[in-house]
């Protein structure tokens, strides 16, 4: 990439950062896509995201209700079940949970089992750091390498923002040139995938370790210190019900997996609904504001532009551009047009939501294995489903999208 292309697209990415709600006026431009009075009700269903006057919060345990008492259809909500069932490996539905309001209308048998949920981790490592924000201890603008001096010769301009957009380019001693970022030695930097930081995209767990391993330095703290009193206490995640496992002492601080490729984040499909209704409710929590609201408008909001390029598609192709939000959010923004198939080969697709047949405001959380959490807030829904099973196939994302349509027409009232 010439210094001239790569100022362009590190321009690029700053303007979407400020601009990241630019896809509601797209959205604007798809009624026509709503048909009929199905659609008609569709499209003003997906007007509604306030989730202040009905909504309620688990205490010990979620509050159980039937599908109809929150305005859902059970027999077109087993349809949609049946399907995702139908479409995923071995684990099917055991760990699947449906919540809406607050409420829980759907759990499969073995919703309360703990297991290592991979990505999904990076959330968790990015929370840490809304609630450093919230403190006015550091910011996405903070620099890293005066927390990590190691950074310094490669890395001096590297923040915060860059590294909870995957966008930092950071590479470490260990990365090899068939895997996205798997070192053992995520704490050691090497030279970078791309310069300057900001001009590519590029999905890296060691860059997510070493991003866990500098918020740690900032609190002085392992994360999951941070984590269970800021956080878990409040929204009634008990210290048995997950496990956030670690790398031992760098620097005199136990760092916390921040990727989830090696150490990671353990929780039942239960105990992540609880995350993902602190998220759906703007960071609030039965009256006690946890996270700020601009914290969880940035973090689910798109901040990675579809004009930059991939920074490695040869050896990460998980491409974030247009649907990125901060670590690890995605968004149901815009895919980009020109897309990479095996190999780094181009290719032109038509530009499409992530999930067309959803609400735009859609978030997920996104793990190997199988691992999502979908947050709705036109619909006041979290959606979990947990699993151990990619070698029985990756579910393709056509196939959440489907799923997610038939969720939506078993809506009866807002």
């Amino acid at each position: 990439m010439t210094r001239f292309h790569a100022i362009v697209a590190s321009t690029a990415l700053m303007v979407a950062l400020t601009n990241n709600r630019s896809d509601v006026a797209h959205g604007l431009a798809e009624k026509a896509r709503f048909r009929g009075k199905e659609g008609a009700r569709r499209l003003a269903l997906a007007t509604q995201a306030d989730t202040s006057q009905t909504m309620v919060f688990p205490g010990a345990d979620w509050d159980e209700l039937s599908p109809e008492s929150v305005g859902v259809d059970s027999q077109k909500l087993t349809v949609a079940l049946d399907y995702l069932g139908a479409n995923t490996g071995r684990d099917g539905l055991a760990k699947v949970i449906v919540v809406r309001n607050g409420y829980l209308i759907w759990h499969g048998q073995q919703a309360d089992q703990m297991q290592g949920v991979w990505s999904i981790t990076k959330s968790f490592t990015n929370a840490v750091l809304g609630i450093l924000y919230d403190d006015g201890v550091a910011s996405l603008d903070t620099l890293a390498y005066p927390y990590a001096p190691t950074l310094r010769q490669h890395y001096a301009t590297v923040t915060l923002r860059h590294f909870a957009t995957m966008t930092s380019g950071y590479r470490a001693v260990g990365d090899d040139d068939v895997s996205y970022g798997q070192s053992a030695t995520p704490f050691y930097p090497a030279a970078p995938l791309f310069a300057p930081p900001g001009s590519a995209f590029a999905y890296w767990d060691s860059a997510a370790n070493e991003y866990a391993y500098v918020l740690s330095q900032i609190a002085r703290e392992p994360l999951e210190r941070v984590f269970e009193r800021r956080i878990a206490t409040f929204i009634g995640m008990s210290r048995d019900s997950w496990r956030w496992d670690n790398y031992g002492r760098v620097d005199g601080i136990v760092v916390n997996g921040g990727a989830g490729n090696q150490a990671m984040m353990s929780i039942s499909a239960k105990q992540l609904g609880r995350f993902g209704h602190l998220f759906l409710n703007r960071g609030r929590w039965n009256g006690r504001q946890v996270l700020s609201e601009w914290w969880v408008d940035q973090s689910m909001a798109l901040q990675v532009p579809t004009a930059i390029p991939l920074g490695s598609c040869k050896v990460s192709d998980f491409d974030g551009r247009g649907i990125f939000g901060l670590l690890a959010w995605w968004t149901n923004g815009i895919l980009p047009e020109v897309r990479y198939g095996a190999n780094c080969t181009a290719y032109v697709a038509s530009a499409q939501r992530h999930w067309p047949d959803a609400p735009i405001g859609t978030r997920a959380l996104i793990g190997y294995n199988n691992n999502r959490m979908f947050v709705i807030p036109e619909w006041r829904m979290v959606v979990v489903r947990l699993g151990l099973d990619q070698q029985d196939g990756a579910v393709p994302e056509e196939v959440y999208n489907n799923f997610l349509e038939k969720i939506g027409d078993a809506i009866t009232s807002e």
